[in-house]
């Protein structure tokens, strides 16, 4: 997601040079801007290398097949479209205030940009959804969270925010009001700018409300969990105990996947919460944060999609495995016994 520059900056570079109507270039110190390269060319492979990997280990290995790691999948997918289609002209115009690639593909990314952010927080919606269901109706969770089900959520959390951000952005109804009071025209800009009433209507829905939702959902997940945990510590062992032991196990690996998700869903608040307060605030202040400030929260929105993989390699021990046996190259080596591998210890 971007923004306009409303604010002069006084400099003699052009985005277009001999063009009275380009935007300024913001000419950055050769260290500032090869730190700024660097860093950000990292968050990009890390994102898209990354995600590549979960798509595959799940792809690929019979075990990760279950209704989560499908919504993951999922997720993965948008993380890494957004890594290969937006990041990396995000880049350029985050660094060098230009966008050299015609109005049009302005929309369109605009438009990418908005839906992949939306789509991934429906995703995490859904997952914590699939996680109540897990832990506090475990006797039902078969029967209610199904493939199909899964793949009515999968659809729901593209299609949902797809239409509405290509709604928005080609309608023009966020800028209503705004065409006298700040948008300067200029050749080499791309921005998606919001109103007052526009700014809180798209935080709300694409952040807010559900983030809310996620962290009411979670609370009771880890509610009721205590008390599930606390009822298997005083069966008796003696007649129970084969039974009780089986049941400590399911609980403590169910508690342990909603301490991950749980997790996944806190970084992603985390990430995003700068930049859908700032979204909020900056039309009340009439645009005045300066470009600096907002490059800094998109770009930790945009680190959210790196930071996912690196969590389901550190506490998921399946995707450990199958991250290990991509990156040295075992998997070409798997054949059909890659679907049991996982099971091996």
């Amino acid at each position: 997601m971007s923004r306009l520059d409303f604010q002069s900056i006084q400099n003699n570079e052009l985005c277009f040079d001999g063009l009275n109507m380009s935007c300024p270039r913001t000419v950055r110190h050769v260290f500032t801007g090869i730190v700024m390269y660097i860093v950000i060319y990292g968050a990009i492979i890390l994102t898209v290398v990354g995600n590549f990997m979960v798509i595959l280990s799940v792809s690929h290995f019979r075990q990760l097949h279950t209704p989560t790691n499908f919504l993951i999948l999922s997720l993965a997918a948008a993380d890494f479209l957004l890594g290969l289609t937006i990041m990396p002209y995000s880049m350029v115009r985050s660094i060098t205030a230009c966008w050299y690639f015609g109005d049009l593909f302005c929309k369109v990314h605009s438009c990418i940009d908005m839906t992949l952010c939306t789509t991934s927080i429906f995703h995490l919606f859904f997952i914590a959804v699939d996680r109540y269901y897990a832990i506090c109706q475990p006797l039902h969770y078969s029967r209610k969270i199904t493939i199909p089900v899964i793949e009515v959520y999968v659809f729901i959390s593209w299609s949902v925010p797809c239409l509405y951000s290509f709604g928005l952005v080609l309608s023009n109804v966020n800028i209503e009001g705004l065409e006298e009071e700040t948008l300067v025209p200029c050749m080499g800009s791309c921005s998606l700018v919001f109103n007052k009433i526009w700014g809180i209507i798209s935080a709300s829905l694409s952040f807010f409300i559900p983030g809310i939702l996620m962290i009411g959902i979670y609370i009771h997940i880890f509610s009721v969990a205590r008390k599930q945990a606390k009822l298997i510590n005083i069966i008796p062992n003696s007649t129970n105990q084969k039974k009780s032991s089986k049941n400590k196990i399911w609980v403590n690996a169910e508690n342990k996947a909603a301490r991950t998700l749980s997790l996944v869903m806190g970084v992603f608040i985390l990430c995003w919460l700068p930049f859908f307060t700032l979204t909020i605030t900056d039309p009340y202040v009439n645009f005045a944060i300066s470009d600096d400030v907002y490059n800094t929260v998109l770009w930790l929105g945009y680190f959210n999609s790196a930071f996912n993989p690196i969590i389901y390699g550190l506490f998921y021990p399946w995707f450990k495995k199958s991250f290990f046996f991509i990156l040295t190259g075992k998997i070409l080596q798997l054949g059909s016994a890659s679907y049991n591998v996982l099971n091996n210890k």
